[in-house]
Formats: structure tokens, sequence, C-alpha cells
């Protein structure tokens, strides 16, 4: 049981490089990590002259990371001059076991390799290292690097920038000579020449030689006797070395930091791409902005055609300009959920690579990249898969937000069908016994009541029924707005004309209360669709009617302020608790108050009051009267001019 536990909790490395033995060290460390069952993982440091590198080597590098992605490694490249550093570094964040490395037989290669597997024994001494020997004994590899070919390798334009350096400088030496300039200072002028050749040439060999031509040149115009390469005095000798050896020097280091700021130049532009990527990815709001937005940081990363794919339920869908054989890869891919195509041995003469999206093992679409016969160094194909899988969160987030979404409102929609039903078969069971039990008595005892009595069953029934249809047209209109298929015809309303309309409709146990109209501007125009307005003002009455005893105060009134017109109904009951106020408005919600017919209510009116003016564009609000009681109010757009 514990070793079944500790082989779970192996994680192998393999180092890769471009040594043509590397396959074989990839391969073993993959049988490695099959043995003891963990996981495998590939890491490629990248140092600051990857031009060392020639064709050759880059092909191998390249197969050495296609091999490790077959094998169903993950694949990683950092910057870094201190290889064993960056090494030791990664395997403690990754939480690797066991390094997997190799070793030159070289004698040089092999001094390397001590040194690096001490500096990883020191950085980190809890990983067990494995070293893996070069099979290839007879010609051992050693990594270009310093002064090698591929560094000497001029342009076109260098020997024209050189010489015209060169004489730029004499012309300012000869400049100087005049103007008694010592020979010291003049010698400074072909240092800083020659500093000027390596930056703007290709590799060493024209800084180097633009200093063995300053020698001479410094020799031939400035020193005793001039014109001639002859010397007089022994002691130019020595300076033409010291001269020779610090322009050599300065050129070699000026040749180094070129390529330094180039690699760093690559790096951060890559740093940069993915840091945009994440920034975008959070601003997308949609699945196809996220593919979008990936896309094309997938291009400006590396100048690659890029195409998106959908997949449902692991199977590629829609329609393609793929051909059948590359739609068999892309599946393939998508299947596996791994890289697949461009020039792997599977599939040599692919142009396509297809990079699933995935994310927690499902897969939600795939890239193709289209290759043709450009090639992917391993940092881009690092950072192109941080990307993708960027984009994989991004999707994942999106519809676990939509899926959230949904569930939120199926649970609301139950608890509104809940709601509903509860309320219905409590809250219409009193109104409707009621009508019953008036109409069997009519039925059974007609003959025998008097006209009072008969007036007053009559009545009770009326009452019902109307609180029955007030009830169902409240629960239409609130289904009907929320659902968006109430449709409002605006225009602009004189506001006292519409609300003595709606007063006209209201309860009419309004009777026993004192009711007011303040509205000192009896033209005043509001832009309203008025069947609606009028609703909002019958339900407000309505519920101070039914909350507030008898004899109470309900005041209707309406003013301007500024572009608006705010309308108010003020009664002075009971009120309503602070921390009952926010949820007057919702659906189903009643306050604790005795209603003066002793109805329950369904708690729909005012739900319905917000529902209408929010659909207005405008807000209803709920404060205390002071000194006790309620006050609503709602804004309304201004109409036009006041009529005159």
């Amino acid at each position: 049981m514990n070793d079944k536990n500790v082989k779970n909790h192996e994680h192998i490395l393999v180092c890769l490089s471009a040594s043509p033995s590397n396959a074989r060290i990839v391969k073993t460390a993959y049988k490695m990590s099959r043995a003891f069952g963990g996981v495998f993982s590939a890491l490629y440091v990248e140092t600051r002259s990857p031009s060392k590198y020639s064709e050759d080597d880059n092909a191998r590098l390249q197969e050495s990371v296609r091999l490790a992605e077959k094998f169903g490694a993950q694949v990683t490249t950092v910057y870094g001059d201190d290889i064993a550093a960056q090494i030791a570094e990664f395997a403690l964040l990754s939480g690797v076991t066991k390094i997997v490395i190799g070793r030159s037989n070289s004698k040089r290669g092999l001094h390397k390799q001590i040194n690096l597997t001490e500096k990883l024994a020191k950085l980190a001494p809890n990983l067990d290292i494995y070293i893996i020997p070069d099979a290839q004994t007879d010609k051992p590899y050693r990594a270009k690097g310093g002064l090698s070919a591929h560094n000497w390798i001029p342009s076109p334009w260098d020997a024209p920038v050189t010489l015209a350096v060169i004489a730029a400088m004499t012309g300012l030496g000869l400049l100087a000579h005049v103007l008694g300039v010592s020979e010291a200072s003049i010698m400074t002028l072909y240092i800083l020449g020659v500093v000027f050749v390596a930056i703007f040439t290709k590799g060493y060999l024209f800084g180097i030689l633009s200093s063995v031509i300053s020698v001479y040149c410094f020799n031939f115009f400035f020193t005793e006797p001039r014109f001639t390469f002859h010397v007089y005095d022994a002691d130019y000798l020595l300076t033409f070395l010291v001269m020779l050896a610090v322009s050599v020097l300065e050129s070699m280091l000026t040749s180094k930091m070129k390529a330094f700021a180039r690699v760093s130049a690559k790096s951060a532009f890559r740093a940069k791409v993915l840091f945009e990527t994440n920034q975008l990815l959070q601003k997308a709001q949609s699945e196809r902005e996220i593919i979008d937005v990936t896309i094309a940081q997938l291009v400006k990363l590396s100048d690659i055609p890029v195409t998106e794919y959908n997949v449902t339920d692991g199977v590629l869908t829609g329609d393609t300009d793929l051909s059948d054989t590359e739609r068999q890869i892309a599946q393939t891919a998508v299947t596996a959920n791994k890289r697949v195509g461009a020039g792997t041995d599977c599939h040599p003469d692919c142009k396509y690579e297809f990079v699933p999206i995935s994310a927690n093992n499902c897969v939600f679409g795939v890239f193709a990249l289209f290759l043709d016969d450009k090639r992917m160094d391993a940092f881009s194909k690092g950072v192109s898969s941080s990307i993708i899988g960027e984009c994989a969160l991004a999707l994942e987030s999106v519809r676990s937000e939509k899926a959230k979404e949904a569930a939120t409102v199926r649970a609301e929609k139950e608890q509104l069908r809940a709601n509903l039903l509860r309320a219905i078969s409590h809250d219409l069971r009193t109104p409707l016994t009621s009508i019953s039990g008036n109409a069997s008595n009519l039925l059974a005892n007609y003959e025998y009541l008097d006209d009072k009595l008969r007036e007053q069953v009559f009545t009770d029934i009326y009452d019902d029924s109307m609180w029955l249809i007030e009830l169902v047209e409240n629960l239409l209109s609130v289904t009907k707005i929320e659902e968006g298929r109430m449709n409002m015809n605006a225009s602009d309303e004189i506001v006292s004309d519409v609300i003595d309309e709606a007063l006209r409709h209201v309860n009419r146990r309004i009777a026993e209360h004192s009711l007011t109209v303040d509205c000192p501007n009896e033209l005043l125009l509001a832009h309203m669709d008025s069947k609606l307005i009028m609703q909002v003002i019958i339900n407000l009455v309505d519920n101070a009617v039914k909350y507030t005893p008898r004899g109470s105060v309900i005041t209707v009134s309406a003013e301007e302020k500024e572009d608006k017109v705010v309308i108010t109904v003020t009664d002075n009951g009971y009120g309503i608790s602070d921390e009952l106020k926010p949820r007057v408005f919702d659906s189903f919600f009643t306050v604790g108050s005795a209603i003066a017919d002793g109805r329950r209510s369904l708690g729909l009116g005012l739900a319905l009051c917000k529902s209408i003016v929010n659909a207005h564009g405008e807000e209803i609000t709920l404060r205390d009267n002071v000194p006790q009681g309620c006050v609503f109010s709602f804004t309304l757009a201004k109409g036009g001019s006041a009529i005159v």
C-alpha cells in the first residue's frame, strides 16, 4: 500500500538538449516514469546565446521536443545562463523527484557535466539525479559555443560598414591630430570605432578584423615615421598590443551583449504577449471573444496562421477546410488530448499542428496552427501552450458561469412555482370558500332572506370576486413584464388626469379612509404608458387601504423635480420596519401587519409596481412617513411643455 502511494507521487524530469543522444535519454526517462508509475515532464533551458546551435542542432532539439510530447510529457522552456539553477528551481516548484540528464564522453563535456551535477546536488539535495552516458563514443557531441563557426558568418553589409566606420574614425583622428590632440586620445577613437563595428555587424569576424585594421591605421597615420608601417620607438609595440587586445575584447563583449539583448528582447516580447493575453481574456465576455483573443495572440507570438474548430462531446464538429486526413489527425489530437501533426513521426507530411483546447480533461475545441515549412522553436511552443491553456481556463470559467446562471434561473423558477402554488393553495381558499358558501346560501335560503341580507351576501360575493380578479391580473401582468411580453405604449400624459382615473378604480373600502389628492400643477405632463401607471397608482392606494386602520389619511401627490415627475402615495398607518423595507418589492412577500379586510395577500401588488416603473426606466422607493406610516414614491420622465 505504501509502495503504491510512493509510486503515484513520483515525478520524472528529463532535460532536453541538441545532443544526438538526447532522444535516447528521453526514451530512458519515459521508461523510468512508466516503471515508477509517475508523472513525466521535460525541460529545456535556453541560454542567452541560442544562436550557437546550427540547423542540425536545432533539428535534433525539435526532434527531442516532439519525442517528449509523443510520450505525453509536459514540455517547458525556461531562460537563464545558469542551467543548474534553472533546473533546480523548476524541479522544486513542480514537485520533481527524479532528474534524468545526459553525459558527454568528451573531456570538456565531462568536466561541464561534473560541474552541473555538483551544482544540482547542492541546489536540490533531495532530488535523485540519473546520468545517462552518451552512446556515441567514437564522435562525442560538443555543443558549439563561444567562437563557433556560426558566430563568424558575416552579412553582405558588414564589410562596407566596417570600412566606413574605420574611415570615419581615421578622418576624426587626422582632424584631432591637426588640432594637437594626443595620440592616446586618438587611440580611443579607434577603440570606439571597433565598438561601433561590433554593434552594427554580425558575429565576431568583422569586430576582430576591425581591431587589426585599426592598429595598422593608427600605426600608418599617427606614429613616427608617419605614413609608413615602420616604428622607431619600441614602446609603440606595447601600445599596439594593448590597443589590439582592448579592441578585440571590446568587440567580443559587444557581440555577446548584442546576443544577450536579442534574447532578452525576445523573452520580454513573449512575456508581454502572455501578460496581454491574460488581461484580454479577463475582459472577454463570451466564448467567441475568448477564441478571437487567443488566435490574435498566437498569431502575434509566432506569425503563424491559426484556425479554431469546434468540438462537441469529444468529436470535431462543423464545416472545416481540412482534408479527410487532416480532419482525422485533428480528431486524434482531440481524442488523445495532446498536440499532433506538423512533421511528427506519425504525420510527417501534415502542414498543420493541432492543439486541443482543454481543461480538466474536457476538450472545448482545437486550434490548427498552419506551420507548412516553418518551425516553432521550443520556447515559442511552450508560450503557445501557456496561451492556449489560459484560453481553456477562460472558456471553462465562462461555461461554469453560464451553468451557474442557468442553475440559478432554474432554482428561482422552481422557487417561484413553489411560492405560487403555496400562495394559491392558502390564500385563494378563503375567498373561494366565501363565494361558494354565499352562493350556496342564496340558492338554499333565498326566499327566507330579507332584501338587506341578500344585498350583503351579493356584496360579499362581489368583493371576493373582485379581489380574485385583481390578484389574477397582477399575477399575469408581473409574468408578462418579467418575460418581456408587455407592450408599452408611452406618450406624454397629464398626470392629474391619470391619477383621477386611477382613483376611480381603487378598492371600494377607500370610503373608510380619508383620501386627498395634491397636484398643484394640473397641467403637468409625464412620459408614460398611462394604463400601466394607473395600475401602479391603484396598487399603491389599495396597499395603503389594506394595511392601514380605518380612518387613516391617504394622500396621492405629484410634483415636478428638474427633468422628472415624482408621484407619491403617503399614509399614516402602521409603517414598515427597516429590516423589511428591502424586501417589500419582492414577489410573494407580505408584511406581518393585519389586513383591514382580513384576507391574506399574495404580495404581488408592489412587485408589479416595481416591474412597471423599471420598465419605464425609472425607480420606485419606500421611506418612512413622519411621525408614522409609509411613503411610496416613483419617478417618471417629464413630458413636453405644459399645455397652455
